[in-house]
């Protein structure tokens, strides 16, 4: 399939957590084992009067990799615990990023279970920390380039609009009211809750928002 370039991500967060879901993720790890996740979930998060996102307060070391150029990994350590993954958003020098919430398996599912140490599917990838132990990533994907070789996102059809779930993200304890987290309605990979609302917005009108 074809892979995406670093146009992709050249718009707003917001446009980016809707214009992600349907797309594959693939992970080429050092052995040569590919994987390959379908993202149905996402969250976003905006440097800018998000106190939910790592960034609000300003650049550190952690957080260095939100600021920089978007289609970047940032990878962080979750309640001591496991690894999440989001991927860099918004121009250079502006924090941003995407939260990957959960994956449908599509190849690899061998190795998936070997990680995840079970082999019920719908678990695989159902949250954040898990799809990140699924396909094999962790801090040495901090910054990586999903223009590159080992990490990249590929080409796969939109998810119709009407099919696209909203609401307010999960498991955070500010910005509550934000409804920034976007899901495939019915999809049973999805987290948690699809309570939500479907998607009105095209992607126009997200682009520009």
């Amino acid at each position: 399939m074809k892979r995406l370039d670093a146009d992709f991500y050249q718009v707003p967060t917001l446009a980016l957590a809707e214009r992600l879901l349907g797309k594959i993720f693939v992970h080429r790890d050092a052995s040569e084992r590919v994987t390959r996740g379908r993202i149905v979930e996402t969250e976003a998060y905006l440097g800018n009067g998000d106190e939910a996102c790592h960034a609000w307060r300003g650049m550190t070391k952690r957080n260095r990799v939100m600021f920089g150029p978007p289609g970047h990994l940032y990878i962080y350590f979750s309640y001591g615990c496991h690894y999440l993954a989001n991927i860099v958003s918004e121009p250079e020098g502006v924090a941003g990023a995407v939260l990957l919430r959960a994956m449908e398996p599509v190849e690899g599912v061998g190795w998936m279970r070997e990680r995840r140490r079970t082999v019920d599917e719908h678990a695989l990838m159902s949250g954040p920390g898990k799809l990140t132990q699924a396909l094999g990533l962790g801090p040495a994907h901090y910054g990586e380039s999903l223009i590159g070789d080992i990490c990249w996102l590929e080409e796969a059809p939109e998810i119709p609009p009407e099919l696209i779930g909203t609401s307010p993200r999960i498991g955070i304890s500010r910005s509550t009211e934000l409804p920034w987290r976007k899901f495939v309605t019915g999809s049973p990979h999805v987290s948690k809750t699809q309570s939500g609302v479907a998607s009105k917005k095209r992607k126009k009108g997200l682009e520009s928002s």
